[in-house]
C-alpha cells in the first residue's frame, strides 16, 4: 500500500494514541541498546522513545509518512528515519531490539512476504536480540455497511471533517480492506470529499507462533494487552515479545 496519500489522514486519527507507548518505552529501555522501529508511520512511538532518551531509528516506506514525521518533532528534535521495505532494507547497523507497533506487521499479505520480513528483521538483531510487536485481534464491524464511529476533526477555520468507511472481508485471504470516505464541510458550507483504501492482513495467534519459528526467533511470550495480561476472548490486541536464536 502507498501510504503517501494516506499521510495527513493517518496522523490526524491517531496522533492522540497512547495505549501502546508506555509498553514500548519499557522494552526500549531495558534493551540498553540501539532500537529499530519498523512501520515508524509519522513518528508517534520515534518521537516519544527519542524523548527518552532511546537509540532510536524509524524505518518507513512512505516518503510522506517521513516528512511528517520530521514536522511532528518538537523542540528542534532530529529524528533518524530511514526510508525503506521491511521485507528488503539492508542496514550496517545491528540492534538489540526491533519493535513493530500498531499492527505494522499487517501490511505483509502472503507467507512468502511475511517470512521474508521476518527473516530480514532477525539479520538485522543482535545474537539474542529482542523483538517486540502488537497485532489487533481478527474481529471486525458489520461489512459492507457505512459507517461513522465519532471520528469527526474540527480546524481552526471552522471546517468540519467527518470520516466514514466501509469494510470488506476477505476470508480466504486474510485481508480486511476498509475503504474511507472522509467529508470535508468547509466554511460557507462547501463539501468536498477524499479517498482511501487501506487493506490489511490479519493473523492468528498460532499462525504468528510459527512464523517466528520458522524465520529463527524463540517461542514468543504473547499477552493479550500492553499491560501483561493474558490473552483472552475479549482481548483487543495481541502482544508478542520474543528473542533471535
Amino acid at each position: 500500500m502507498n501510504y503517501d496519500d494516506f499521510a495527513d489522514l493517518y496522523d490526524h486519527q491517531y496522533e492522540l494514541y497512547r495505549d501502546d507507548l508506555h509498553f514500548y518505552a519499557g522494552v526500549a529501555e531495558r534493551a540498553a541498546g540501539p532500537v529499530l522501529e519498523v512501520g515508524a508511520g509519522t513518528g508517534r512511538v520515534t518521537s516519544y522513545l527519542a524523548r527518552r532518551g532511546v537509540d532510536v531509528t524509524g524505518l518507513e516506506p512512505s516518503a510522506r509518512m517521513i516528512a511528517r514525521a520530521q514536522e511532528r518533532a518538537t523542540g528542534g528534535q532530529a529524528l533518524k528515519l530511514v526510508q525503506g521495505n521491511m521485507q528488503t532494507f539492508q542496514l550496517e547497523q545491528k540492534f538489540s531490539l526491533i519493535i513493530a507497533p500498531f499492527n505494522a506487521l499487517m501490511h505483509l499479505y502472503t507467507p512468502n512476504e511475511q517470512l521474508g520480513a521476518l527473516q530480514n528483521l532477525h539479520a538485522h538483531l543482535d545474537p539474542g536480540g529482542q523483538f517486540a510487536f502488537d497485532l489487533y485481534l481478527p474481529r471486525f464491524g458489520k461489512p459492507n455497511t457505512v459507517r461513522h464511529e465519532g471520528e469527526t476533526l474540527h480546524a481552526p477555520d471552522g471546517g468540519r471533517t467527518d470520516i466514514f468507511f466501509v469494510q470488506r472481508h476477505d476470508k480466504l485471504r486474510q485481508h480486511i480492506t476498509t475503504e474511507y470516505s472522509v467529508d470535508t464541510t468547509h466554511d460557507g458550507g462547501r463539501l468536498t470529499r477524499r479517498h482511501y483504501t487501506l487493506t490489511q492482513r490479519y493473523y492468528t495467534r498460532y499462525e504468528v507462533e510459527w512464523l517466528l519459528r520458522f524465520a529463527g526467533f524463540e517461542s514468543p511470550r504473547v499477552t493479550g494487552s500492553f499491560q501483561g495480561g493474558p490473552l483472552e476472548k475479549g482481548s483487543e490486541v495481541m502482544v508478542f515479545q520474543t528473542r533471535a536464536l
